[in-house]
C-alpha cells in the first residue's frame, strides 16, 4: 500500500505494472531541458575596448551627438547632478553598411572606460518558447551588474522589427521584453549606455524609438575624404608599402563606405603579394596595386541610398530623415 493521496490509499504501480517506462521517460525529458538551461548560464562575450573616438576618422557631427548624449554628462558630474542629466538612454545609430557602425560604438565604450556588450539576434532568438525573452533580460542584466556597459544592439531591425509586421506572437513578445528592459521597469538602467545599430531605421518598431528609449538617431554616413585617407593608413599599417599618395586615393573614393576601402586595401596586398611570390623578390605595396584594386571594385552604398531615397521622400514623419535628404539632395541623388 503507497502513501495516501488526498485522504484515500493508492495502490503502487511499478513499470511492470504500468507497462510504462518512467525512468527512460525522464531521462528522455532531461535531454529536451538540459540544452535550455544550458542556454541560460550561456557566458557573454564581455570587452573592454582599447579603441576611443580619437581613432575615428572623421563623422565630426556623428561625434558631436555622442558627446552630447553620454560623453559630456559623464565627464562633469557636477554639471550633470545641477542639470538632473540622467547617465541612461539609447541612441539609434542607422545608415548604409559598412560604414562603421560597430566600430564607432566600440569606440564610445573605450572612449567612456566602460565595458561593451555586441548582441545579435542570433544571441537573442531561441526556438524554445519564452526563452528568447530570458536571453534578452539576461543580456541586461549582464550589463546592469557591470555598468558602466555599453550594450550594442545589432541589426536592432531584427530583434525589434515592427510588431504589427510580425505574425508570430513570439517574436512580437521578444520586442516587448526589449520595451521592458530599456524602461528598466524592474530595475534602474543607470549606467547602461545603449547602443543600436541599423540599415533600415524604418523596419524599427515605433516604441522603440518612444523618448526615453533609443530616442535620439544619428545618421552615418559614407566616411569623407579626411576620414577615408585615415582608413586606407589604417588598413594598410603593418604592411610592406611604398610611396602612395593616400590623399589622391582618398579623393578617387568619394561616397565609399569604409568596407569598401578596406576592400581595396585587400585587393591591392593581393596583388604585392602575388607578384612577390612569382619573381622570388619581396614587392611593396605600390600606387600601381591600389589603383589597380580601385577600379576593380565597386561601392557598395548606392543600393542603400536607392531604397532610403523614397522613405527619406515621402515617409519623413515629423522630419526624422531630414538629415539624410540634405545629404541626398548635397550629392544629387534626390
Amino acid at each position: 500500500m503507497a502513501a495516501a493521496v488526498g485522504g484515500g490509499p493508492v495502490a503502487a504501480s511499478s513499470t511492470a505494472d504500468s507497462g510504462f517506462d518512467w525512468q527512460r521517460a525522464e531521462e528522455e525529458l532531461r535531454e529536451v531541458a538540459d540544452p535550455v538551461l544550458d542556454v541560460e548560464r550561456r557566458a557573454l562575450d564581455v570587452e573592454r575596448p582599447a579603441l576611443t573616438l580619437a581613432d575615428v576618422g572623421g563623422l565630426t557631427e556623428v561625434k558631436k551627438r555622442l558627446d552630447a548624449a553620454f560623453l559630456a554628462p559623464l565627464r562633469n558630474p557636477g554639471l550633470r547632478e545641477l542639470y538632473g542629466k540622467s547617465l541612461k538612454g539609447g541612441l539609434l545609430l542607422y545608415g548604409p553598411p559598412g560604414c562603421g557602425k560597430t566600430f564607432l560604438a566600440r569606440a564610445v565604450a573605450g572612449e567612456l572606460g566602460a565595458r561593451f556588450l555586441s548582441v545579435s539576434l542570433a544571441d537573442v532568438l531561441d526556438m524554445w518558447i519564452g526563452q528568447s525573452e530570458k536571453n534578452l533580460h539576461h543580456v541586461f542584466e549582464v550589463a546592469r551588474s557591470g555598468a558602466p556597459c555599453v550594450v550594442f544592439l545589432d541589426e536592432v531591425d531584427a530583434i525589434g522589427q515592427r510588431r504589427s509586421q510580425l505574425r508570430r506572437s513570439a517574436m512580437r513578445s521578444t520586442v516587448n521584453q526589449l520595451l521592458s528592459e530599456l524602461d528598466g521597469v524592474d530595475s534602474r538602467n543607470e549606467g547602461v549606455f545603449v547602443l543600436a545599430a541599423t540599415n533600415a531605421p524604418w523596419d524599427v518598431d515605433v516604441a522603440l524609438r518612444r523618448p526615453g528609449r533609443l530616442d535620439r538617431m544619428v545618421l552615418v554616413l559614407p566616411p569623407d575624404q579626411a576620414a577615408r585617407e585615415a582608413i586606407l593608413r589604417f588598413h594598410l599599417r603593418q604592411r610592406p608599402v611604398g610611396h602612395v599618395d593616400l590623399r589622391k586615393l582618398a579623393k578617387r573614393t568619394e561616397g565609399w563606405t569604409g568596407a569598401d576601402l578596406a576592400h581595396v586595401c585587400e585587393l591591392a596586398t593581393e596583388r604585392a603579394l602575388l607578384e612577390s611570390a612569382a619573381s622570388g623578390d619581396v614587392r611593396e605595396i605600390g600606387m600601381e596595386h591600389l589603383q589597380a584594386a580601385v577600379a576593380e571594385v565597386r561601392p557598395s552604398a548606392r543600393p542603400w541610398f536607392d531604397s532610403a531615397r523614397n522613405v527619406a521622400l515621402f515617409a519623413d514623419h515629423g522630419g526624422e530623415y531630414d538629415e539624410l535628404l540634405r545629404y541626398l539632395k548635397k550629392n544629387r541623388m534626390a
